[in-house]
């Protein structure tokens, strides 16, 4: 998985572009923080226990969608 790399997230009006970074997170020794260029919007996940990636935080609102886009960006 990669530490450091830009990513682009799809809103319902536009597209986020971002930097995201590998970081630990309360816990979790390997998540991963989106955040847009404009600081418009920040977003955290990580895989749980059952590898599920999750939504850790970040702004409000959040498309749920992004947790899947963001995570495909990562692999």
């Amino acid at each position: 998985m990669k530490q450091q790399f830009e990513a682009i997230l799809t809103g319902s009006d536009a597209s986020y572009d971002g930097i995201v970074n590998q970081i630990t997170f309360d816990g979790f020794a390997s998540a991963y923080e989106f955040e847009s260029i404009d600081n418009s919007l920040h977003l955290i996940i990580a895989k749980d226990d059952d590898g599920k990636w999750v939504r850790l935080a970040g702004t409000e609102p959040y498309m749920s969608s992004w947790v899947d886009e963001l995570a495909q960006q990562i692999i």
